[in-house]
């Protein structure tokens, strides 16, 4: 089945306005014996003569005066989905983003992000879902529209990456614990207890990588799927966690915390995105508030 000429919709549209094809093609900067060939098309294509004389002039036929209003309709729909994007206006923007994150980020950042996205956007909502893996298919099929992660050989060309923040790596105790006496050495830190936090049961991370370069290793006896309980554990018990020091200030509160007593490099959290959205302007907006609500510490 052949496809219409889509083309023909502008000229019909500008005939069925003008009602003159002198007037139509003057309009369209076209000839008259040029204007009177699209019309001949258009009749054919149509199946209908859609202006047919009356005295000196022309007279839409009634398929004509039917097509007129939709036919202008689907010009303007047309040119706007071909015109640049107009100027975001955040007061009227209703829309809802979701955004997958470890647990932390929400209770250290979300006050910040709220009260930037609030300030400007009061229809916008923000929901927050947790990150059980590191697969970037929701960000591809359009099921979230943002994610934090430590960006590594895990991911894929397929998505667009912006530094929020450095972070690093801190143990926690709570209040009382051996640990929070003086500055512990490297030997403590591994010779006591730990709760480790874990997507896992046997995944490791820097931190035990940086204890095996000096022929050491933590006696972990819990691992748990997030910082949240592996605070929790420690606040109530005599193990050690080892957290990200940003993404879980707030977790933290009543808590010691200290400076790993051997090198373990910081690591950036980013923002991720589908390349679909790059252009998006109420998407832009949005990853500037994170941004700026992170306090994109990078040095």
């Amino acid at each position: 089945m052949a496809h219409p000429d889509l083309n023909l919709l502008l000229t019909l549209d500008v005939l069925l306005t003008e009602g003159n094809v002198a007037r139509a093609a003057k309009r369209l900067n076209l000839s008259a014996s040029a204007m009177s060939r699209a019309l001949a098309r258009l009749r054919e294509t149509t199946g209908d003569p859609l202006l047919v004389r009356a005295g000196r002039g022309l007279v839409p036929t009634p398929r004509a005066l039917e097509l007129r209003e939709s036919v202008g309709a689907l010009v303007q729909q047309a040119e706007a989905a071909l015109s640049p994007v107009k100027a975001l206006d955040l007061k009227k923007l209703a829309r809802t983003f979701t955004v997958r994150t470890n647990e932390g980020f929400v209770e250290n950042f979300g006050p910040a992000l709220l009260a930037r996205v609030d300030a400007v956007a009061p229809g916008v909502r923000l929901r927050f879902v947790p990150k059980p893996d590191k697969d970037t298919g929701p960000l591809r099929d359009g099921l979230v529209d943002l994610e934090t992660a430590v960006v590594g050989a895990t991911y894929g060309p397929e998505v667009r990456v912006r530094a929020l923040f450095r972070d690093r790596f801190v143990g926690v105790v709570r209040l009382g614990h051996l640990l929070a006496e003086g500055a512990p050495t490297v030997q403590d830190y591994a010779d006591s207890k730990h709760v480790h936090s874990a997507r896992q049961l046997d995944e490791k991370g820097p931190v035990d990588g940086a204890l095996a370069e000096l022929g050491l290793a933590r006696m972990i006896r819990l691992t748990v799927g997030g910082f949240s309980a592996a605070l929790a554990l420690a606040r109530a018990t005599d193990m050690v966690a080892t957290v990200p020091e940003r993404h879980t200030g707030n977790l933290r509160d009543g808590m010691h915390s200290f400076a790993l007593p051997f090198e373990v490099p910081p690591f950036t959290v980013s923002l991720l995105w589908h390349p679909r959205m790059e252009a998006d302007l109420a998407h832009r907006w949005l990853r500037e508030c994170f941004v700026k609500a992170c306090g994109r510490d990078l040095t």
